[in-house]
């Protein structure tokens, strides 16, 4: 019996997120929490970087199909405020290339040479992530590197408990790389560890549940004060309560989880494969795994007239973080092949320029 993975994010959600943070702007707290409004910006001068806006998407007339349709106008209006380019550690130049490299995992096309290499640590796991950049004249790249010990391509395989009768979750979990794109206004701190409400962009790499199908998943983060449906409570550094709701954007995903009735086998799969569609399907990737590294490769439109995307144009700049492991708020858990899994979270700030 199959099952849909994920929810597609709901007005009340999207609404609640961005009431936070007019709030926030206007200078008014959140709720209960005015510590926000007081909050100061970085002072640290920001010579020779643009600021990080996002452009406004297109109008919910124009919009395409589920999330899209449900941005209001103030909606649009929050995801172009623009926000200060100096909170950013490190710039991430997309240069400009006639041909794009195959996104098949395995950087050895000719446009990456032409790339600056910027290396991040992960927050969580601690290792180097490296980052290259290139665009075309209607598209943009990532090639993203980091070390691994061990290859992880399982996922929440089921085992079979003969005294229940019943298959039980195992404990092996896949690899995987997140893009966090901030969406609304700013200056914010995109990490859930931080004390401002935001909306981002997520762009979610899996090495079962995606890669087979040559894709990354395409989601959203709606961190707010305000408790939704199937969110995740998280405390910030300052002790306040925040909520965390992760919906996947409009459209199908690459998987669906999969309910087995009765005895199969001592071990099933948990996701049966599928194709991506909609907005789920705007970014393309391929990851290989060789000699304790994993290389990655993203290519996305850099307009893909989906209000629930960030949209790039070459003459601004943009703020995201990113991790090696999913960001769901979670505790870690020894339990599992990978205990850190789903206890991500951004670390270096990162703005994208185009050259």
């Amino acid at each position: 019996m199959l099952q849909p993975e994920g929810i597609v994010l709901q007005f009340p959600a999207r609404k609640a997120a961005i009431n936070d943070m007019n709030q926030v702007e206007m200078g008014k707290g959140c709720r209960n929490h005015r510590f926000l409004s007081s909050r100061r910006a970085p002072t640290r001068a920001a010579a020779g970087r643009r600021s990080t806006t996002q452009p406004v998407g297109r109008s919910a007339g124009h919009a395409r199909s589920g999330v899209s349709r449900k941005l209001t106008g103030a909606a649009l209006i929050a995801l172009s405020v623009m926000t200060d380019g100096a909170l950013a550690d490190q710039q991430v130049v997309a240069v400009n290339v006639q041909r794009p490299p195959v996104i098949d995992g395995r950087a050895d096309d000719a446009a990456w040479t032409r790339a600056r290499a910027v290396t991040t640590i992960d927050a969580v796991a601690e290792i180097p992530l490296t980052l290259k950049a290139v665009h075309t004249e209607d598209a943009i790249f990532f090639l993203v590197q980091y070390p691994d010990a061990t290859e992880n391509r399982e996922h929440k395989t089921m085992l079979w408990d003969e005294a229940a009768k019943m298959y039980r979750m195992g404990p092996a979990r896949e690899d995987t790389f997140v893009f966090k794109w901030h969406l609304g206004a700013g200056p914010v701190d995109l990490r859930l560890s931080g004390d401002t409400p935001h909306l981002a962009d997520i762009w979610y790499w899996k090495a079962y549940r995606t890669d087979h199908a040559g894709y990354a998943d395409d989601k959203m983060h709606v961190f707010s004060i305000t408790r939704m449906p199937r969110s995740q409570k998280i405390l910030s550094a300052t002790g306040h309560s925040f909520y965390l709701f992760r919906p996947g954007d409009a459209g199908e995903a690459a998987y669906r989880a999969v309910v087995h009735e009765k005895y199969e086998g001592d071990q099933v799969l948990r996701y049966a494969f599928a194709q991506p569609s909609g907005s789920r399907a705007d970014i393309r990737a391929k990851g290989e795994w060789k000699e304790g590294s994993w290389t990655i490769e993203f290519a996305r439109p850099l307009d893909t007239g989906q209000s629930d995307d960030v949209q790039f144009r070459i003459d601004l700049s943009y703020l995201f973080g990113v991790s090696r492991y999913e960001i769901a708020g979670r505790r870690r858990d020894p339990t599992i092949e990978q205990p850190d899994f789903g206890r991500g979270d951004v670390g270096e700030r990162l703005t994208l320029i185009f050259r």
